[in-house]
């Protein structure tokens, strides 16, 4: 027998197989099958030919494209007047320093959340841009407004104005109640070549460790996403949204099955802060800490890693106010294992403020049960930005106060005191002596330094001899300049 025929053979056998157990069991049988199981692989012929067609049909109106357009500088052509000798009598007249702009245009993807015209989609579709256009699904055209641009969750909220239409929608999923396998659907617009359905399942959950975004915490899928799925849906079986389409890992710039996608919950924090006037406040717990290992588990009587060792409290902070203390380990958050630090950081992110949620704590061997409080951080003291100028080392720095809000924004945890550097003008002293955004300033000629009302005294101690001390990467540095 030819081994094709066999294979044949073989498979019409198990498809007769299956359809006869499936014809057998009783009716009363396979009710309690499909009630108790919903998620079964199919059993009949009948249900091998079933199509994701309804749920694309839901779903797939309320995706739309994304166009974007940005003005990039661009240097002109070296010419003949770029010639030093030609400069020295024509000057810059014939536009020899100048750069030229050019429009360039980016495409992706997007997904309509309120039928009033609310769209979410990627930070990086829409970075920069001077001007956006919404496409739906149906060929209508509408220029966007940008409401909420949010770099550090990779997320952007648009405005389009539908004229009293209403738009169609994706309801969003609780996201913390998918698992690995079930079936999902990414729908987008890769390579700008039109609007495009794939599936797959779900390939991972809280994938922290992907580099996109402060936030990392991601659902992991192996539908095909390409370019231009950028900001696109992540739909469910039951055609709600359970993520965005984010980004993918590739060496060729094409889909090799994993693909990772921005959790719902995530996604509705940022739009709730569009819908309240655009302005996203983060909770905040006051805490910073590190994973507990394998090898610190052993150190703390825990059987396997898992959690977040708290090693700083902010003081009257909420973590402090609920009673945790350094060197506890945070294990649950609602009764949701935390796994590592991110994992902690998104499970508060994802909360409301005003929320007190229960934490589990293993502190000296035992288990405590605590509450939360999830608040926002205090801006105390006042920012108080200000650009340095002046006959110094520390002129073209502009500096503030740093605060827990501060530190927030600009991702620092821990880093709640001090005066920080967040830019240096360019060609600025304070750029040659190297200073860099992110330097939080100690002291000048031994002067402390713990607030921007004391840099002015510091700086008038000198002319001729400086010495800056400042904290970089947690470690203390100095720079000696002159005699």
């Amino acid at each position: 027998m030819k081994p094709r025929s066999f294979i044949t053979m073989f498979l019409s056998t198990v498809l007769v197989l299956a359809t006869s157990a499936a014809v057998t069991m009783t009716p009363a049988k396979a009710q309690t099958d499909s009630a108790n199981d919903s998620s079964r692989v199919p059993f009949s012929q009948e249900e091998m030919t079933l199509s994701f067609a309804p749920v694309v049909k839901t779903t797939a109106p309320a995706v739309v494209n994304v166009f974007s357009k940005r003005a990039v500088k661009q240097k002109r052509r070296p010419s003949l007047f770029d010639d030093p000798f030609f400069k020295r009598f024509f000057g810059d007249q014939f536009g020899g320093a100048q750069k030229r702009k050019r429009m360039e245009s980016s495409l992706g993807s997007g997904v309509i959340v309120s039928g009033d015209g609310l769209v979410v989609t990627n930070h990086h579709v829409i970075n920069g841009a001077t001007e956006i256009k919404v496409v739906l699904s149906d060929r209508r055209e509408f220029s966007a407004e940008l409401v909420v641009d949010d770099e550090r969750t990779d997320l952007a909220v648009l405005r389009v104005d539908p004229e009293g239409a209403v738009l169609p929608t994706i309801p969003l999923r609780d996201s913390d109640d998918v698992e690995v396998g079930d079936l999902v659907l990414a729908i987008g617009n890769p390579f700008g070549v039109g609007q495009t359905v794939t599936s797959g399942i779900v390939s991972a959950l809280a994938r922290t460790q992907v580099g996109i975004g402060d936030f990392s915490f991601f659902i992991q899928t192996d539908a095909a996403i390409n370019p231009g799925n950028s900001g696109g849906a992540l739909v469910t079986m039951d055609g709600q949204l359970l993520g965005i389409n984010t980004a993918i890992y590739s060496r060729s710039g094409g889909s090799v099955g994993i693909g990772f996608a921005i959790p719902a919950n995530m996604v509705r924090t940022v739009i709730e802060s569009a819908k309240s006037g655009g302005t996203l406040v983060r909770p905040w717990t006051g805490i910073t800490g590190q994973t507990l290992t394998a090898d610190l588990a052993m150190g703390f009587g825990l059987d396997r890693p898992g959690g977040v060792v708290v090693s700083q409290l902010y003081d009257g902070g909420p973590a402090d106010r609920a009673g945790l203390q350094p060197g506890d380990v945070i294990l649950s958050v609602d009764g949701v294992k935390i796994e590592d630090y991110e994992s902690l950081r998104f499970r508060v992110a994802t909360r409301d403020l005003g929320e007190a949620v229960p934490i589990e704590v293993w502190r000296s061997k035992n288990n405590l049960a605590l509450k939360l409080p999830i608040e926002a951080a205090p801006e105390s003291p006042p920012r108080e930005v200000v650009r340095l100028r002046g006959q110094h080392p520390l002129s073209g720095a502009q500096v503030a106060n740093l605060s827990p809000a501060l530190a927030e924004e600009l991702d620092i945890p821990g880093a709640w005191v001090g005066v920080i550097v967040t830019k240096i003008a360019r060609g600025s002293p304070a750029q040659r002596v190297r200073m860099r955004p992110g330097d939080v300033l100690l002291g000048v000629n031994d002067r402390d330094i713990s607030q921007v009302a004391d840099i002015d005294g510091a700086l008038a101690t000198s002319k001729k001899r400086w010495r800056i001390t400042f904290r970089r990467g947690g470690k203390v540095r100095s720079i000696n300049i002159g005699r």
